[in-house]
């Protein structure tokens, strides 16, 4: 992500290196996050964020399953044992995605430092493109989104975007002994089906 020169995505495969998948619909997309119990089963319970969730923070929403996975290690790692699937608007997700700026400086999308330093400062969104993950956890060449949320954007994500919350943490388990097992394709049948999302060219986030 270094080069100076505009460039199309790579192709990894079938797979842009760059690219947003995701579980959605007409209306909504699907984010996971995880969070102690205490604080994620009240949200999953009441279907949305309580007052203890601290909207003044910056929140990391990702629509990788198993990104998410990998970053809570099957929901075993501390204060992250309940794994919550969000369900967020299209139009709260397409206006993170419009509003964001990628979390480090990129020469061929930023004219200069300072120019990316000036965006990123005024921008409540934050993306970082980290290397998605088989059920495995290994890493894999093609990239998955990462949108860091702040601000406007965090209290927006809570309050109005939001459609539903899940604990999906059972799931979770079945799939993770699974993959423990060895059975994998047993693994993969429950995974959720994440496809394109249609965001369109998104150049401004190297993608």
């Amino acid at each position: 992500m270094q080069e100076t020169t505009q460039e199309m995505p790579r192709e990894t495969g079938r797979v842009p290196t760059r690219q947003i998948r995701a579980a959605h619909t007409a209306a909504t997309v699907t984010v996971y996050q995880a969070y102690s119990p205490a604080l994620g089963l009240p949200a999953a319970r009441d279907g949305r964020f309580p007052p203890a969730w601290k909207r003044e923070r910056m929140t990391w929403i990702k629509p990788s399953f198993l990104w998410m996975m990998y970053r809570c290690g099957w929901a075993t790692k501390e204060g992250q044992e309940t794994v919550l699937a969000v369900e967020i608007s299209r139009e709260g997700f397409d206006a993170a995605l419009a509003q964001a700026c990628l979390s480090h400086y990129a020469p061929r999308v930023h004219t200069d430092r300072a120019a990316w330093k000036k965006t990123l400062s005024r921008s409540p969104v934050r993306v970082q493109w980290d290397p998605e993950r088989d059920p495995h956890l290994n890493p894999l060449p093609h990239r998955s989104l990462q949108l860091g949320l702040s601000g406007p954007a965090s209290r927006a994500y809570a309050d109005e975007w939001t459609v539903s919350i899940r604990d999906v943490t059972p799931l979770v388990r079945e799939i993770h002994g699974l993959v423990r097992a060895g059975d994998t394709d047993a693994a993969h049948a429950l995974l959720p089906v994440e496809t394109p999302y249609p965001a369109g060219p998104l150049p401004h986030l190297d993608a």
